[in-house]
């Protein structure tokens, strides 16, 4: 068993109300005292249950595993220009030389050449790179990162996030995901 749940985390899937995650990357989920409240104010539907129950005085509750809003939210076309997001929609990955690791933002056009710090200019770099790269253009650098910046849907970083499947994931959960991957036993 996992360490989220041994520990007495027991965190709750939380679907749109057609079902699907509300975010993959992070995944949406919620502490089993917000689920719990949620349920209370009648603001979710309980899809599936853990077997873990928690009591009061006076009431006994099955703690959810899943569970879907009442009220359909819809999610934004365009995603708010972040670093998390930019790290997302470039997979994590220096796009010179595919390291993951102490991940920078890359100005294409450097900002001391103009350059604004916009989807269409920014890339993910390791700090080797973008440090080898300084205030040069790809053409003065001779370096092109392998995919160009581009304005990501909300669509292309919940699919780049499934790439990235958490830890933990509850069996109740896999039939809302789109993970391939098999559990802890």
């Amino acid at each position: 068993m996992n360490a989220i749940v041994s520990s007495g985390g027991w965190p709750a899937l939380v679907l749109n109300a057609d079902y699907r995650p509300l975010s993959y990357y992070p995944l949406s989920i919620w502490s089993w005292q917000d689920a719990i409240k949620a349920v209370f104010l009648d603001r979710v539907n309980i899809v599936a249950l853990y077997d873990k129950a928690v009591h009061s005085p006076s009431i006994e509750i099955k703690l959810p595993s899943v569970v879907s809003l009442k009220t359909y939210v819809r999610p934004a076309k365009h995603p708010a220009f972040t670093r998390f997001n930019v790290f997302l929609r470039d997979r994590f990955s220096c796009q010179y030389c595919g390291s993951r690791q102490d991940l920078t933002f890359d100005h294409l056009v450097p900002r001391s050449l103009g350059g604004q710090t916009t989807w269409e200019n920014v890339v993910a770099a390791c700090s080797e790179c973008n440090l080898r790269k300084g205030g040069m253009t790809p053409r003065q650098a001779g370096m092109w990162p392998a995919q160009m910046p581009f304005q990501p849907t909300v669509n292309d970083l919940h699919r780049n996030g499934r790439l990235f499947p958490p830890n933990y994931l509850h069996e109740s959960w896999l039939d809302y995901l789109y993970w391939d991957t098999e559990l802890d036993p």
